[in-house]
């Protein structure tokens, strides 16, 4: 749960348009229980084990792991936070000031639809759970289509209630979110050690053998791609990509008292993704192995198989407590869009268009990819905003140009969008660069794309060519 969403009634300021006053500013145990909690999710039964599937070693998936993690904590305090707390203003209303209201609509409509993606992946982790006692065919590592009508039927019931509710209750939702973290991470630690002697650990010293030998192999799955040590690094760095470098969390660290309180991303990156992504990779591998190596992959009947019916709650209320929020900010990004709809009324379209998504179990399957593209597409407004901030004086370019010359649709901003994306495409297509490793040149080519298009369309003291 962000900070500002803490204190609720109807009098509560979000200061969606105006700096954050001191008087609302948060300490630092918000950020590090909000951090915590929003990296202990449905996601994080998906991601691992998808790293023992593309057959990452113990060594690249430990040494990935850390040195990604560093790396994405280093994003947020040394990029993100210090704009936040300098700024402290929401994404949108930043992005708004710079490349005109017009072009932020179609922003938050990318991003909306994003959200519904990620969103429909969390119902469908749900489904292989509540799907359990209904004994429905799971879907595999290949499947990319319904699996039945039982299925399809599960998974519009999860996500009309968790429409529903997105729709009633979201402070109550976000409370209970951060409640279930702590439980929930204690679930995945507990099943995981519970499950590692039938693994062969019997004791620490047999741990790292076992890890090379039965977990992390460093062999993929049959029909699975092969990944490396460099895909853990980036992956791990760049899997909130859209939230760091991307800028997303303006919005939480505006915020902060102190731009330092960026480098509590810690507890999100090493108690969240760390030993939840090798938890749900060590069930995983039980399950191989109680398996024969079954394609099955569904991360309801793994926890079950670990931890009970524990274990199937804590899939369900993972998927859920992520699908929820992120169904509601999906809303609320296209609020701005179709400012005289109701909210109750955008929330419930993003819920139904969530829902006919998540009935696609390829949304889960490609689960890294997906969070990958993600987070690649929303990167160029983060370089925008980054450049805007650090860059603009030096190079003689107006800082916050829309906002400063009365531009309601930037084109310099609008043309370092696509050219990016289409440079990062070109590098995929003709030169084979994985997903995982175009962020960070993506990253370079907006920001020297946007200071070319704005000092040569925006000159100042000019009138704007376009």
């Amino acid at each position: 749960m962000s900070p500002q969403t803490q204190n609720t009634g109807p009098a509560v300021n979000e200061y969606e348009r105006e700096p954050v006053p001191a008087a609302a500013q948060k300490g630092w145990r918000s950020f590090l229980g909000m951090y915590a909690g929003e990296h202990t999710a449905g996601t994080e039964f998906v991601i691992g084990p998808l790293f023992v599937a593309h057959g990452v070693g113990a060594f690249d998936f430990f040494a990935g792991l850390i040195l990604g993690n560093i790396l994405a904590v280093l994003s947020w305090g040394l990029m993100t936070a210090p704009i936040a707390t300098s700024k402290r203003m929401t994404l949108y209303y930043q992005l708004e000031r710079i490349c005109g209201y017009k072009m932020v609509s179609i922003y938050n409509v990318v991003n909306a639809l994003m959200f519904c993606f990620l969103a429909g992946s969390m119902i469908a982790v749900s489904a292989t759970a509540v799907g359990i006692p209904f004994n429905l065919t799971m879907p595999t590592l290949t499947t990319w289509l319904p699996t039945s009508v039982g299925w399809v039927l599960v998974v519009l019931l999860i996500g009309f209630l968790t429409t529903l509710v997105a729709i009633k209750g979201y402070n109550q939702v976000a409370r209970f979110a951060n409640v279930a973290a702590p439980w929930m991470i204690l679930i995945f630690m507990a099943a995981a050690l519970a499950i590692l002697p039938e693994l062969g650990v019997t004791r620490f010293s047999d741990f790292w053998a076992v890890a090379n030998k039965v977990i992390w192999t460093g062999i993929p799955l049959e029909g699975v791609s092969k990944f490396s040590f460099w895909h853990v690094l980036f992956f791990a760095w760049f899997c909130n990509m859209a939230m760091h470098i991307g800028m997303s969390d303006l919005t939480i660290l505006r915020y902060a008292k102190s731009w330092k309180y960026g480098f509590l991303s810690f507890s999100g990156m090493f108690i969240g993704h760390f030993i939840a992504w090798i938890s749900s990779g060590i069930l995983y591998a039980a399950f191989l192995q109680s398996s024969n190596f079954s394609t099955e992959f569904a991360p309801g009947p793994i926890a079950y198989g670990a931890a009970g019916v524990a274990g199937a709650v804590c899939v369900v209320v993972a998927g859920w407590s992520t699908a929820n929020p992120t169904i509601y900010r999906a809303g609320l990004a296209l609020q701005g869009v179709f400012p005289k709809m109701k909210t109750w009324k955008v929330t419930a379209w993003v819920g139904a268009v969530t829902t006919i998504a998540a009935c696609f179990p390829a949304l889960v399957m490609k689960l890294l990819d997906f969070v990958a593209l993600y987070g690649l597409v929303l990167m160029p407004m983060g370089a925008v905003i980054f450049a805007d901030f650090y860059l603009s004086p030096r190079y003689g370019i107006t800082q916050e140009m829309a906002y400063n010359r009365n531009i309601s649709f930037s084109y310099a901003t609008f043309f370092t969008w696509l050219i990016t994306l289409a440079v990062c495409l070109g590098l995929n297509l003709g030169f084979g660069i994985d997903i995982f490793f175009l962020g960070l040149p993506g990253w370079f080519i907006a920001v020297f794309t946007f200071l070319i298009l704005s000092k040569t369309i925006y000159p100042k003291g000019k009138e704007a060519l376009v």
